[in-house]
């Protein structure tokens, strides 16, 4: 009962005080070990495609591994000392791996400058959740960046997350989060990556085909409990969920868009080269600031949901697992 607990504590914990920008967090060393381990094996091995692939594979080792592994010693041996220092170390954790209230608060701020800011103001905002250029957007680009964030980090932020940290306790969720932080640094398919990051988009692609799925059924189911349409985000769901090269980002982008009745996704700009992807949606309306909100709700019910489904599913995968 510790880990389901701990998960519980962890994701109150997240809705109450989102993360502590004053508390040492995981994910920023887990980031200055990308970069210093980036820098010592584009030394060491050979720089030709195949060199730079096998050092990512190496990369896409090692971070994961140490994630876990220094995660599950730290626990075993605040353990020794005492119980109960083991399982405030995995509340610890559990908090740290969630965004639910970090991600919302973000997006709402994007919201805040659209209503009461300039259209610079929002692109700044906007630009702190999201990787595209921002320079040049439209409020109605700030509009579906936003909203597309919130969909895609849903998944990213909050359902897989939990699901790692219910299966595997604090060591196997940082082990997740090692994953998704290694994809955000390095797996890019623009000149400095293409090979480098190539193992760590994959294993991305692994960790999340699963969770993202479950993400756009949760984000579906939650629609009607915030004011959306469930059979709308069901049929786009359907329609449009593999219209993205990634296997995964499609999933929760479909859902909210169909459940928004707006259009979302299309050509954007990353690191100043315009990437021309499709559409995903109905313009059945032009997407408006109120639709930054609409996603928060739908954000919450469905993560409620995910704790709900997740947590109730979890004995039973401890007879299978």
């Amino acid at each position: 009962m510790m880990i389901p607990l701990a998960v519980l504590c962890g994701f109150l914990i997240d809705l109450i005080l989102a993360d502590s920008l004053w508390m040492p967090h995981p994910v920023v060393y887990m980031g200055k070990l990308i970069t210093g381990l980036e820098k010592i094996l584009r030394r060491v091995f050979p720089k030709t495609p195949k060199g730079e692939l096998l050092a990512g594979g190496v990369l896409a080792f090692i971070l994961p591994a140490v994630s876990f592994g220094l995660s599950f010693c730290a626990i075993y041996l605040a353990g020794l000392l005492h119980p109960w220092l083991a399982f405030v170390l995995q509340v610890l954790w559990c908090w740290q791996s969630l965004a639910v209230k970090g991600l919302a608060v973000e997006s709402k701020n994007v919201y805040k400058k659209l209503k009461t800011g300039t259209i610079e103001e929002a692109r700044t905002q906007v630009a702190r959740i999201v990787g595209r250029d921002t320079q040049a957007l439209t409020a109605k680009g700030v509009i579906k960046a936003a909203v597309e964030t919130v969909a895609e980090n849903f998944s990213d932020g909050v359902a897989a997350p939990m699901l790692f940290l219910l299966i595997g306790g604090a060591p196997l969720g940082l082990c997740y989060k090692a994953v998704n932080t290694m994809d955000s640094m390095v797996g890019y398919k623009n000149e400095r990556y293409l090979y480098f990051g190539r193992a760590a988009a994959k294993l991305d692609d692994v960790a999340n085909f699963i969770p993202s799925r479950l993400s756009a059924l949760l984000l579906i189911l939650s629609a009607p409990l915030a004011g959306g349409d469930m059979r709308g985000a069901w049929r786009v769901w359907r329609r449009d969920r593999r219209k993205h090269a990634s296997p995964n980002s499609a999933q929760t982008e479909s859902a909210v868009a169909g459940a928004l009745g707006i259009e979302l996704a299309g050509p954007a700009s990353y690191f100043g080269k315009t990437v021309d992807k499709p559409f995903i949606g109905d313009p059945s309306r032009e997407p408006d600031s109120e639709d930054i909100l609409r996603a928060n709700r739908m954000l919450y019910a469905a993560s409620l949901l995910c704790l709900l489904v997740f947590g109730g599913l979890r004995p039973a995968w401890g007879i299978i697992l």
